[in-house]
């Protein structure tokens, strides 16, 4: 099986990319990648899969990939995926990820191929969420509070749109927060970890700067998620949508609480008003039930085992760049 991941490069992509070959051996993995992309979080598989230089937002260039590679299953998981650059980015996150997948359906389309794809959505969709509305399903209503969101909103409709229109054989997952090794420094529970592991390390005085710590959400091992989106491509069916979360809600200051116990240090917490939002998601808290009931499903790894290892690989990060 031709298996094409866009967006091999980057945190999920990379980690979904491990899992195919160690866990699938009759995969072919290809991916895309941009000509700036960091190649890092691949260079343990590199020699095994194939790569394709692609800027999604170029439709000829995508039309050369996939009538290269041919592929029978895609995850499409390149994306402007950082909500607070949406805030001072709203055009180019928009034109990024919707402009993106178009020219995926597309090439597909023109092309006459058949695959399956699997498209990335968000949590973040569903935004403005009442209290009697939690635990989220995918019956919810979609009510984005960011550029980012909305941009998230119009891949998951363009999906549920092609597969009407074009029979195109589209899984959407709506994925609630998933973290562990590699995540970007960008996001809060990597962040939380860099500057606990450099407060470790001397690097850094016993500070850890926050923004909102009140917001509830929930988390997952982007191990146990990339197998959800393996799951999603070969057990789920096309044209629905699937909450892929653990159950499981925690606030903010929780998750920072579990790190500095995990750490060695014990910091002094202060709010950094850069960090907060203009419109923050207060509670983003899953069910699964219908994708587990679909695929089987079910998250494997503990949330404490998650932020240690996260840890770890800062510690692993800053300890290299001091031996540098």
């Amino acid at each position: 099986m031709r298996v094409l991941i866009t967006g091999i490069t980057g945190f999920a992509g990379s980690h979904l990319a491990e899992y195919l070959l160690a866990e699938q051996p009759e995969v072919e993995v290809h991916g895309t990648y941009r000509w700036r992309s960091r190649m890092e979080n691949i260079r343990g598989v590199v020699d095994r899969i194939q790569l394709h230089e692609t800027d999604l937002r170029d439709g000829a260039a995508v039309h050369t990939v996939l009538a290269r590679v041919r592929p029978e299953t895609i995850f499409h998981l390149a994306a402007q995926s950082f909500v607070p650059s949406s805030w001072t980015a709203p055009a180019e996150t928009l034109s990024t990820n919707i402009n993106g997948q178009v020219h995926l359906f597309e090439a597909i389309r023109v092309l006459q191929l058949d695959p399956v794809v699997q498209i990335a959505c968000s949590s973040e969709e569903y935004g403005l969420v009442h209290k009697d509305e939690v635990p989220i399903t995918e019956d919810n209503p979609l009510r984005p509070l960011s550029p980012y969101a909305v941009s998230k909103v119009a891949q998951d409709l363009l999906g549920y749109q092609y597969f009407q229109s074009y029979g195109l054989k589209v899984v959407r997952t709506r994925g609630f927060n998933h973290t562990g090794p590699r995540r970007g420094e960008v996001f809060v529970s990597s962040n939380f970890a860099r500057q606990l592991a450099e407060i470790e390390a001397g690097v850094r005085e016993p500070v850890i700067h926050v923004g909102n710590l009140d917001a509830v959400r929930d988390f997952t091992d982007v191990r146990d998620m990339v197998r959800a989106y393996w799951l999603a491509a070969t057990r789920g069916k096309p044209g629905e949508a699937y909450n892929i979360a653990s159950g499981r809600g925690i606030t903010i200051r929780e998750l920072l609480d579990t790190l500095v116990g995990l750490s060695s240090s014990q910091p002094e917490v202060r709010v950094d008003p850069t960090r907060l939002r203009p419109s923050d998601v207060e509670t983003l808290l899953g069910d699964a039930s219908k994708f587990r009931a679909d695929t089987g499903w079910e998250p494997r790894i503990p949330l404490q085992q998650t932020l240690a290892d996260l840890l770890d690989y800062w510690r692993e990060r800053i300890g290299s760049d001091a031996g540098a």
